[in-house]
């Protein structure tokens, strides 16, 4: 017959924890808009990543086509499906987009989305060309027709959204100065070869790409994307753990976070199996306290969260763990 141990003696304050164990970090603080517009936009843009690609269809008044690429871009509304691209005025010369520009005189854009395939010819899509110059031609990129509004999609693209532009928002006159285009969208064309047995969009297929600081990008490949349920409910978060663990050295804050948002807890009556199957390791642990957050790691990493709280409560006295 296996013994049952008695851990209500455990003390956790015999772990030696360190409540300030993450180090100081130093800060470089700024107020942007005493820099200089490029340094500013740097560190904007080196901070503000990664950022979806919008590349965005127009026609002029004279229906010369215009193709360029925007990460000031977002979606922003399911009903209406509304979609924000944001344009600025440059730097330098203060001159507008010819996409704004287009946007002002048509009210009609096409929002192509940009993965890993088309990025060498997007990028030279976003060279600054002469207004009558078609980014169609100079990018190999091919136009096709739309359903709905008079600029053309890009056959290359994964996705296409054809949209109506609803509002136009000026945010500045200057360098620099941002301007918000609101589109709604009427119709989105998505390439079957993206789409899961459902019918739904396969993000592992879609290799987007988006935009960082500099001349960085990002490819969002299967082998680097990860899913994070949505918590249960109010019974989990970081005030449920126990103070001794959220304040060792050794276990991370994503760590924790895991363990923090598992549910539900295990039950008294889970406990008190676990304490009499694991008697080696918990009188082990109870003889060398520091091997506690170590052990709750390797669960942790194993992804045996249950595991992880039974060892928890087994440890502590579950008075200590009521909610």
């Amino acid at each position: 017959m296996r013994k049952l141990v008695k851990c209500n003696n455990f003390t956790p304050n015999n772990i030696n924890i360190t409540a300030t164990y993450r180090k100081m970090e130093e800060f470089l603080s700024l107020s942007l808009n005493d820099l200089p517009i490029p340094k500013a936009h740097a560190y904007l843009l080196g901070s503000i990543a990664p950022r979806p690609i919008a590349l965005v269809s127009t026609l002029d008044r004279n229906n010369i086509p215009n193709l360029a690429p925007f990460s000031y871009f977002n979606v922003f509304s399911t009903r209406p499906p509304l979609l924000i691209i944001g344009p600025n005025r440059s730097g330098t010369t203060q001159r507008n987009k010819d996409t704004l520009i287009n946007a002002w005189e048509t009210f009609e854009v096409v929002v192509n989305i940009v993965n890993y395939p088309i990025v060498q010819q997007i990028n030279i899509a976003s060279a600054e060309y002469s207004a009558e110059i078609n980014e169609f031609e100079k990018s190999g990129l091919t136009p096709i027709p739309s359903e709905i509004v008079k600029p053309f999609r890009v056959k290359e693209s994964p996705i296409q959204l054809e949209c109506k532009v609803r509002e136009i928002i000026a945010l500045g006159a200057g360098a620099g100065a941002g301007n918000l285009i609101l589109c709604e969208v009427l119709k989105i064309h998505i390439n079957t070869a993206y789409l899961d047995t459902n019918g739904m969009i396969d993000q592992r297929k879609l290799e987007l790409v988006a935009r960082m600081g500099g001349n960085w990008y990002c490819k969002a490949s299967a082998e680097n994307m990860f899913e994070l349920p949505k918590p249960a409910n109010e019974k989990v978060g970081w005030d449920v753990l126990p103070s001794y663990i959220k304040n060792t050295h050794i276990l991370t804050g994503n760590e924790l976070g895991k363990l923090a948002l598992f549910f539900p807890k295990p039950t008294p009556e889970e406990v008190e199996v676990y304490k009499t199957n694991h008697v080696s390791d918990l009188q082990e642990i109870q003889a060398s306290p520091q091997l506690l957050p170590q052990r709750i790691q390797q669960l942790i990493q194993q992804n045996r969260l249950h595991e992880a709280w039974l060892m928890i409560y087994s440890m502590t006295p579950l008075a200590d763990n009521a909610n």
